[in-house]
């Protein structure tokens, strides 16, 4: 049995990782290769947070998801027996989903594992391209849904910044992550490009310096379902 293995697990801490200077790491899945942003637990059955490539014509061996599995497709078409993902597609696959994934063409993926516990958990399967853009209380911000589903407390959704430094100061009660999907940005801690990813403790906040549009991925309230180091 693998050791525990604790990497960005304090989250009373500020986290932000620039995944372009990470190297590749192999999977058990051969051709499936990862960035690891975060993981508390065993190396292949703990909670995690990554990036991960499906190289082209790769696939991953047939497993289950005790505590649930979100996917944001980054680059490429992501598959399994349910169908076809391509670039723009987010996925909530509930608690014991089972599946074979695969990829034809190669794809680039935003994964969390295991960070998703209840049994009533819908599963999730929408192409946000197909999505208009709607109107945040921010101005100068829009935003797409991606999950939220009453009692549990995590929500996810898409945020599209035209002048980022327009909007002030961003609080999260309850904390955050943040993954820049397209464009960048900057704030007093430093500069963030495409496929950065922040963590932000709660209580909390951001205050963006930038004028470039940027599209982020946003998720709060899922510290409640993670376990600390």
């Amino acid at each position: 049995m693998d050791d525990k293995v604790f990497l960005n697990a304090d989250f009373s801490r500020r986290v932000a990782v620039d995944t372009e200077k990470m190297e590749w790491t192999p999977s058990p899945g051969g051709h499936v290769l990862r960035k690891r942003l975060h993981l508390v637990g065993r190396a292949e059955a703990g909670q995690v947070t990554s990036l991960v490539q499906y190289l082209p014509d790769s696939e991953f061996p047939e497993h289950n998801h005790p505590d649930g599995e979100e996917i944001l497709v980054l680059e490429g078409v992501f598959s399994d027996e349910t169908g076809d993902y391509p670039a723009g597609s987010y996925l909530l696959n509930p608690e014991g989903f089972s599946h074979k994934p695969f990829s034809r063409e190669g794809c680039l993926l935003f994964v969390k594992l295991r960070q998703y516990p209840g049994q009533d958990r819908e599963r999730i399967a929408v192409q946000t391209a197909d999505q208009p853009w709607r109107s945040s209380v921010r101005k100068g911000a829009s935003w797409k849904k991606l999950y939220a589903q009453e009692p549990y407390t995590d929500f996810s959704r898409l945020e599209a910044w035209d002048e980022p430094a327009s909007l002030g100061r961003l609080n999260f009660p309850g904390g955050a992550e943040i993954l820049v999907i397209r464009g960048e940005f900057s704030d007093e801690h430093g500069h963030y490009g495409q496929y950065s990813w922040l963590r932000v403790p709660q209580g909390g906040s951001i205050t963006p310096t930038s004028n470039s549009y940027c599209e982020v991925f946003i998720k709060e309230g899922g510290f409640a379902y993670l376990r600390a180091a």
